[in-house]
């Protein structure tokens, strides 16, 4: 690969401009301009965790002469993607808890699952088991932090938190609880909380912290109780939508709650249709809500304004119970019901088009959690 060290310097500065002055990006800057200062690693699960240590370096993923190399910065507890092509510069901006540059994850599942599997964003490719969560469990909801992924909640009523590391292999630990056991809930991620919503005769908000271990608090309620949900989140505000009531049927409301204060959620739109046991992805501009029970379409809703969801493509096999992930890029729905499927399948943000089968989960399975690195 023909290697442009000017785009690379340039790549760097213009991320900067993005989020704004930072000193960790000005020393990477620095470090561009000469690339054997980089420091380079064979994979990503060999970069160390993002912190205070390392904040400012520039490392190399790859063989300097492999078309697929990239160059990362750590910044803010993350590694940032910078991204170059030989005709023009492109870059990425400080990705989102919500979605992830590197892998997506499914935990749980049914069959007493405890399986704790990831597979990659950069290429299609199937999943690989990578860990266990401490309490076997399915329908439970999935965070993701800058370093970690969380599972909460889920069936036997659990009230469990667990954590898992994304940048090594390896178990969960149970770091806190839920504020009451419940399952068949949402899960929805701003920078510095995770959030559980609803689950079953349950419309509480449950908020806990990534940057200590702890139990999570009861912050507000959705507009009504309900379970089958699916979680979206922007940088502002955590979405859940759909859902089923018992003995009542399965409402089509959008409900939408802030990160930045406690407080209740608000009723701001509604899918197409009603529909539970469907799944969540986020773009930085949409709320996607995927599969489900009766009709398992791609929909989404803007996070700019308020308003109703609209259809925008097909699953490539129609389900619900699955887990969701999401990339900068992407949108993943993996696994599902409906005989259980192991199918990954991933759709676009940029246009609205049909989801593709890019991989399989290791087994069959439903009712997992998604997260995202």
């Amino acid at each position: 690969m023909a290697f442009n060290i000017t785009n690379l310097v340039n790549a760097v500065n213009a991320k900067s401009a993005t989020v704004g002055a930072d000193s960790a990006l000005d020393r990477a800057v620095l470090l561009t301009n000469d690339i054997k200062n980089a420091s380079i690693y064979s994979s990503l699960d060999d970069l160390p965790t993002a912190d205070s240590s390392n904040s400012g370096r520039l490392s190399r993923v790859g063989d300097a002469n492999d078309a697929n190399t990239k160059y990362y910065v750590s910044q803010r507890n993350r590694w940032n993607l910078i991204g170059l092509d030989d005709s023009d510069v492109v870059t990425e901006g400080q990705v989102t808890p919500f979605q992830g540059s590197n892998y997506g994850y499914a935990s749980g599942g049914s069959g007493s699952s405890n399986v704790i599997e990831k597979f990659p964003f950069s290429s299609d490719a199937n999943a690989t088991d990578v860990g266990d969560l401490t309490v076997a469990r399915q329908r439970g909801a999935g965070q993701s932090s800058a370093t970690h992924g969380y599972t909460s909640g889920g069936s036997g009523g659990t009230n469990v938190i667990d954590k898992f590391p994304f940048t090594s292999g390896g178990n969960a630990s149970d770091v806190g609880d839920l504020t009451a056991g419940r399952y068949h809930v949402a899960g929805q991620s701003s920078s510095t909380h995770g959030y559980t919503s609803g689950g079953y005769n349950s419309n509480v908000i449950d908020k806990f912290p990534f940057s200590t271990d702890g139990n999570a608090t009861d912050v507000g309620d959705l507009t009504v109780s309900r379970y089958g949900v699916a979680g979206q989140s922007s940088t502002t505000h955590g979405y859940t939508s759909g859902g089923a009531l018992p003995s009542v049927g399965t409402p089509n409301t959008i409900d939408k709650f802030s990160f930045t204060a406690d407080g209740n959620a608000t009723d701001v739109g509604d899918l197409v249709a009603g529909r539970y046991y469907s799944t969540g992805q986020s773009s930085t501009t949409h709320g996607y809500n995927t599969g489900g029970f009766p009709v398992g379409t791609i929909q989404k809703f803007t996070f700019a304004t308020d308003a109703n969801a609209t259809t925008v493509g097909n699953l490539s096999v129609s389900r619900g119970g699955s887990a969701g992930q999401s990339s900068t890029t992407h949108g993943y729905t993996s696994g599902g019901s409906g005989g259980s499927s192991n199918v990954i399948d991933k759709f676009p943000f940029s246009t609205d088009a049909n989801a593709t089968d890019v991989g399989d989960l290791t087994v069959a399975k439903e009712l997992m959690a998604g997260q995202q690195y």
